[in-house]
């Protein structure tokens, strides 16, 4: 078992400090099962009794109006601020929980070129851009919804809306339009249902059908397929007798205009219609109804 060395004691910057931990902690993993038991355990009763006593300390101070603004003024230096998110005396930031949402969707979306960055916070909502392969994707819409939305909202209840901002442009889906898959449905296993073949959809036009009850249009332009629901977002009436131009389908009833890729509205642009996932196999098409 080696010991450790000494250690500088006049550290006050945080990653001197950090580094030192992590110093310690090499070395304990290199030690036996029951030394690093005892170690683990002993680190736990510390953060558990330094825990305590600052919850103690802030609930007294937060009766004291000065010295709760105080706290919060302390609370702004980088090492106070790690102890007490550590020790989970406070918790993490709306900033830092939206991030973190978003990283845990990044490697997904590395993976087809892509990424997606935090344009803006403004509670309840925030803003997300899609940069890369994602940005202009004919899968982005279910990719926003399905991936980005769902991760924000599950990880930040008070955000209620999670807006999607233009990206620069330029980027192109990595996967072959044909058979794209949105990042978030590669995986899906189970719950496709064949809704016909790619002849069955008019070119540059859409076909409207019902699958499991739920009315849905599809779509093909050149090679790109998408499916959405027959509901135009403004009042819920169906599409599929709508005009089309150049890609674009206009409600028959209220003039409401859809981008058929993305399923933009470009009447209202703070509303889209709802995505679902899409696959080609040969000739069949498939489509996963979102949930």
């Amino acid at each position: 078992m080696n010991a450790p060395a000494s250690l500088p004691t006049q550290r006050d910057d945080l990653t001197g400090l950090v580094g030192d931990i992590q110093h310690l902690e090499a070395i304990f993993e290199t030690w036996g099962e029951t030394q690093r038991g005892a170690i683990s355990a002993y680190r736990q009763a510390i953060e558990a009794l330094h825990g305590e006593a600052l919850r103690r300390l802030v609930r007294a101070l937060k009766s004291d109006p000065a010295a709760l603004a105080a706290m919060k003024d302390a609370l702004s230096d980088e090492v106070v601020y790690a102890v007490m998110r550590r020790l989970g005396v406070v918790k993490a930031s709306l900033t830092e929980r939206v991030e973190a949402a978003l990283d845990n969707v990044r490697p997904m979306l590395a993976s087809h070129g892509g990424d997606v960055e935090l344009v803006a916070i403004r509670p309840p909502a925030i803003e997300v851009r899609f940069v890369g392969a994602c940005d202009s994707c004919p899968a982005s819409a279910l990719t926003f919804h399905s991936g980005v939305k769902k991760a924000v909202q599950d990880a930040c209840p008070e955000i209620t809306e999670v807006l999607q901002v233009k990206g620069l442009g330029g980027g192109a889906c990595k996967d072959d339009a044909l058979r794209f898959v949105s990042p978030f449905a590669i995986d899906a296993v189970g719950h496709w249902r064949p809704v016909g073949v790619l002849s069955d959809i008019p070119e540059g036009g859409v076909r409207g059908l019902e699958l499991d009850g739920a009315p849905i249009i599809l779509s093909r332009q050149g090679a790109v397929v998408t499916c959405f629901q027959n509901a135009c977002a403004h009042l819920g009436f169906s599409l599929d007798g709508g005009t089309i131009r150049d890609g674009i389908i206009a409600c028959p009833f209220h003039g409401f205009q859809y981008d058929l890729t993305s399923g933009e509205c470009l009447t209202a642009p703070e509303v889209q219609l709802q995505p679902h996932a899409v696959r080609v196999i040969g000739e069949r098409v498939e489509v996963r109804l979102a949930r």
